[in-house]
């Protein structure tokens, strides 16, 4: 198994755990950016049965970061792609302050350059749920302004009432949430749901000669 990213601080991470679970033979960590030459510094063709990208596909070329996948595998090809906003919104609240959130449409651009390409994708479409929890209200407000960008700024007040009129008790205060960080002591009454698309397809690249 070959496992690629950009970022050194993750790839620390991954040693470690390739080191604690005792895979150093099984799992090949490289230091790879889709912006790279992968002639030099990837994964040569065709090197692996599956080449998956999991919520990794950003970059301002994404017909090459497709070819780049399809180039690799030898029998199936997959990316994970948001299918309506940035997982660091809740429609859910943006949408009860009135504030405006731009959606984006990668995977359907995704789904055209692979057409393109002779390729003949399947699209299977899923939910993620989150939780976002705070101690106090100040904290939830702190927290959840980070969504009110790009013209939203001045909807902080509603924001603010929206988190104080629907902030309940976190019955799983303390226990460990997301990135191992212990959880709030309150929670918004809805689950925040990401939707995400999931599209496969049989590489259409031949192997070099």
């Amino acid at each position: 198994m070959i496992a690629a990213d950009f970022s050194p601080a993750m790839l620390g991470t991954l040693d470690a755990g390739i080191e604690y679970y005792g895979l150093e033979d099984r799992i090949t960590p490289l230091e790879l950016a889709w912006d790279d030459d992968w002639d030099l510094v990837g994964p040569v063709a065709k090197a692996v049965d599956v080449a998956f990208a999991s919520r990794s596909v950003t970059t301002n070329d994404l017909k090459g970061a497709l070819a780049k996948l399809d180039r690799t595998a030898r029998r199936r090809c997959a990316v994970t792609m948001v299918a309506n906003s940035s997982p660091r919104y809740d429609l859910h609240v943006m949408n009860a302050i009135g504030a405006s959130v731009t959606r984006s449409n990668g995977f359907v651009y995704a789904f055209n350059i692979l057409i393109q390409m002779g390729a003949l994708p399947q699209v299977t479409y899923f939910e993620s749920p989150r939780r976002d929890t705070f101690d106090s209200l100040e904290a939830g407000v702190a927290d959840l302004s980070r969504m009110l960008e790009h013209g939203n700024e001045d909807k902080i007040d509603r924001l603010r009432d929206y988190i104080a009129q629907h902030m309940i008790e976190n019955p799983h205060a303390g226990e460990p949430g997301s990135k191992g960080v212990p959880q709030g002591r309150y929670m918004l009454d809805h689950i925040r749901k990401v939707r995400w698309a999931f599209i496969a397809w049989e590489p259409v690249s031949a192997p070099r000669p």
